[in-house]
């Protein structure tokens, strides 16, 4: 598995990977907005944008600078999942949305892909100095609390979010904790 930064090159399998979500209604989260771009613009529009999050001197108000990237397999250049990683947080992302957000297509599904796409950006936001990590998901998906806590993350809040309408959980990742908890 790699981490692909977007490129022209993967739109038909950028919007392939979209589709299944659609195709299954399946919630996608942590895909940079690819999601919205392909309904509402374009995944050229999209690019724009991705290039833009990480244009940190003239990031727009009310954003923050992000990463996002394609998790690709290797022997079919497949993309199997996306993930944001945010450089910095707002006052709403500290609360509710958190620095990381990913996203494993379906039919790829409890393969262990979001564990180790996820370990893969816990190693690198600790590189780059980010050493406490928030990340949230809603409380009624517990597969992606049990890859969060794969990944040393301990809950930190439950509440109700007024945005998401539902139970959010909160978790903290320090870069000290690379284990599972138990």
């Amino acid at each position: 598995m790699k981490f692909i930064f977007p490129n022209q090159s993967y739109e038909e399998k950028a919007k392939d990977f979209i589709d299944e979500f659609n195709r299954l209604h399946s919630e996608i989260n942590g895909s940079g907005g690819l999601d919205r771009y392909l309904l509402n613009s374009s995944y050229s529009e999209w690019l724009k944008k991705v290039l833009a999050d990480i244009d940190l001197a003239n990031i727009e108000p009310g954003r923050v600078p992000a990463l996002t990237y394609f998790y690709v397999r290797e022997d079919d250049d497949k993309i199997v999942g996306m993930i944001n990683i945010r450089l910095a947080l707002n006052d709403f992302l500290r609360s509710e949305g958190g620095h990381i957000g990913y996203c494993i297509r379906p039919t790829e599904r409890g393969r262990h892909y979001a564990t180790n796409m996820l370990k893969e950006a816990v190693n690198f936001c600790k590189i780059i100095g980010l050493n406490e990590l928030i990340l949230s998901c809603d409380k009624t998906n517990p597969a992606s609390a049990g890859v969060i806590k794969n990944c040393g993350g301990c809950l930190d809040a439950e509440f109700y979010s007024d945005v998401f309408h539902s139970i959010i959980q909160r978790y903290i990742i320090k870069s000290d904790v690379h284990k599972p908890q138990v």
